[in-house]
């Protein structure tokens, strides 16, 4: 048995191949259908690690009395969210909007076929339930809801909300350093140290934001918070200590038990924040860190030079089943270990079982214990027995990017990065960039067709402007400007930018909670080129940008934490470090060190040191030090 999805190359589309359900891809043959045979739309959106996802395909999508009922009532489309991220957006925007909260995935709803939503929700079980409706009543329920014209209407309001704008605050806030500080600390929960309730996500770019603030005003106790949130990641459960990587994130506020996923983005996103906090406290766990991340993903993730997107929870139907141990297997690793009873006492409680009577390994100190590394390579041989987790072989683009960028980044650790970012760079422009424009995805031994979003074009363009710093080849700039182009005529429109260049119209959001906003991202990057660029154009096409945000940036303050990090940008200026190409890869650490968060470097044919903004050189100088003098009177 199959239906319409055998015909996809995404692997979460094809683990849905062989429903009972009628499934359709998402397209005008969808659509179309359900308008000709006057039924709704089911649509249900997930990924391929997505471990609820997994649930519902095998309890619900799986069952024939179910399957039964949505063929007869309606027109069932998946969507994998990582395919069509911008549709997803529009959808999770709406739930938002609807309830108050982040969805997340599963992502269901139901629709008219000219895509008014009138029911949304995540996971929906089976069977009716205390916490839910189950597909044994919702459906019927739907069914009669989408016949009856008057109760159809009255759910209309679902749709409505999707087409409110953001709405001004009735007490205008300030906007200021001082505004944002007050926004981050009121964010911040000191006590179990993070930003959110119940789950944590790591939120790279409400971290840097933290540290920018910090740097920009001397504000030893945001320092402070930086350098508490880079500890507990890496120590307690969302690192994984054998492997190396971050999971996706923890699913309590002490960062003990994570979702075992493992995201290339958020490798791709943390790297640079370890990067910069070994460079500024040359702590050996950030170095360890750093290394351990890409190994893993070398090991797990590496297709030729591109990476994959993905990997699974499960374990054999086991919830972090590859990644837990029992406690026979921790006290075996650590049975010959001369400093078993300094790891023990480091664990704590964990040592006992904190996982379904299993050991996921965290722990309490300021620092890995004594005797760590042989104890890892026992667990290591451990897990070399057990297969690995499913792994999603798509081919994105943007998450490529961001660890392009990434890799780039951490060669001030280790040199031998920056070649290895060099060949992924070529090898993703090779696959990717084809007659004059950028695509988005793919899977091995196919091109891409799916045409480039704007969170391709803004990653992309950020791990261009990360080579030049590195390379110094104005060949990457230029193709930076090019990209940059490209996404203004097919994503910014009458001062907007969209997510996509088609009929949808779906505006960019500002979210950074999984990964960085594009529209923020992209921001950041004109910025950058026009220093870079010396381009007042590019300052003007920024300035107009932000100002079209500014009154949503003024209400949301830090929970917009990229979109933040673009204003003190523009605000408080880039420096670009100009000296010979020569002079800057040999002060490369020093020039890192400077305590000020905006500097790019740029190569130029002498060997004085000057510190520029976009329409003055404020200091030249003839060594490193006296030119780090000179940057640190632009702090508030």
């Amino acid at each position: 048995m199959t239906n319409e999805l055998e015909k996809e190359t995404s692997p979460y589309l094809l683990q849905h191949a062989d429903n009972p359900v009628e499934w359709m891809p998402w397209g005008k043959k969808a659509f179309e259908r359900a308008k000709k045979e006057q039924k709704p739309i089911f649509l249900s959106i997930g990924y391929a690690t997505c471990h609820w996802c997994h649930v519902m395909e095998e309890e619900s999508f799986s069952n024939k009395k179910i399957a039964q009922l949505l063929n007869k009532y309606f027109i069932c489309i998946k969507i994998d969210r990582e395919e069509l991220p911008h549709v997803d957006v529009l959808y999770q925007q709406l739930y938002k909007k609807h309830y108050g909260r982040f969805g997340g995935w599963p992502l269901n709803l139901f629709m008219t076929a000219d895509k008014k939503v009138f029911y949304i929700t995540n996971y929906i079980p089976p069977l009716h339930e205390s916490y839910a409706e189950g597909f044994d009543t919702l459906l019927l329920k739907l069914h009669n809801i989408y016949e009856n014209k008057k109760l159809l209407e009255k759910n209309m309001y679902l749709y409505r909300h999707i087409q409110k704008r953001f709405p001004k605050s009735t007490k205008e806030k300030q906007l200021s350093l001082k505004s944002l500080i007050r926004s981050i600390k009121k964010e911040y929960d000191s006590e179990d140290v993070g930003f959110g309730k119940s789950k944590r996500f790591p939120q790279a770019a409400k971290t840097a934001l933290v540290l920018q603030l910090a740097e920009l005003t001397d504000n030893k106790e945001l320092k402070k918070n930086y350098f508490e949130l880079l500890d507990i990641m890496t120590l307690r459960g969302l690192y994984d200590h054998v492997d190396g990587g971050f999971f996706r994130y923890s699913v309590d506020e002490a960062w003990e038990i994570p979702h075992f996923e493992k995201m290339l983005y958020t490798q791709a996103e943390l790297i640079p924040l370890y990067v910069r906090g070994y460079v500024l406290e040359a702590k050996p766990l950030y170095k360890d860190v750093i290394k351990e991340s890409i190994a893993m993903l070398d090991r797990y993730f590496l297709y030729k030079d591109y990476y994959f997107s993905a990997s699974d929870a499960d374990s054999n139907t086991q919830e972090g089943g590859f990644f837990i141990f029992t406690q026979d297997e921790i006290k075996k690793a650590l049975r010959h270990n001369p400093h078993a009873k300094a790891i023990e006492e480091a664990m704590e409680f964990s040592f006992e079982g904190n996982f379904h009577d299993k050991v996921h390994i965290n722990f309490y100190t300021d620092k890995r214990p004594k005797g760590f590394t042989v104890f890892q390579k026992e667990l290591q041989k451990i897990r070399e027995k057990r297969a690995y987790p499913f792994i999603d072989k798509k081919i994105n683009t943007a998450w490529n990017a961001m660890m392009i960028e990434a890799l780039y980044i951490a060669s001030v650790v280790d040199k031998s990065y920056a070649l290895k970012a060099k060949n992924h760079l070529e090898a993703l422009t090779e696959l990717m960039f084809d007659k004059g424009a950028l695509y988005h995805q793919t899977v091995p031994k196919r091109r891409p067709t799916q045409k480039g979003l704007l969170e391709d074009y803004a990653f992309f363009i950020s791990a261009l402007i990360a080579a030049y710093e590195v390379e110094y080849d104005e060949k990457r700039l230029d193709f930076a400007a090019y990209l940059l182009q490209q996404a203004k005529e097919k994503f910014y429109k009458n001062g907007i930018w969209y997510l996509s260049d088609d009929d949808l119209h779906i505006k960019a959001d500002l979210s950074d909670k999984y990964y960085t906003s594009a529209q923020s991202k992209m921001l950041q990057n004109i910025l950058k080129l026009a220093a870079l660029k010396a381009s007042f154009t590019y300052e003007k096409f920024a300035q107009e940008s932000l100002k079209n945000l500014h009154s949503e940036l003024q209400e949301k303050q830090s929970t917009v934490p990229a979109l933040a990090s673009a204003y003190l940008m523009q605000k408080y200026g880039m420096v670009v470090l100009k000296s010979s190409k020569k002079n800057l890869v040999q002060q490369r650490k020093n020039i890192e060190e400077i305590w000020y968060p905006y500097i790019l470097r740029k190569a130029e044919n002498y060997n004085d040191y000057l510190a520029c903004t976009l329409r003055r050189c404020f200091a030249k100088e003839s060594t490193m030090k006296a030119i780090k003098t000179v940057i640190k009177t632009l702090k508030r």
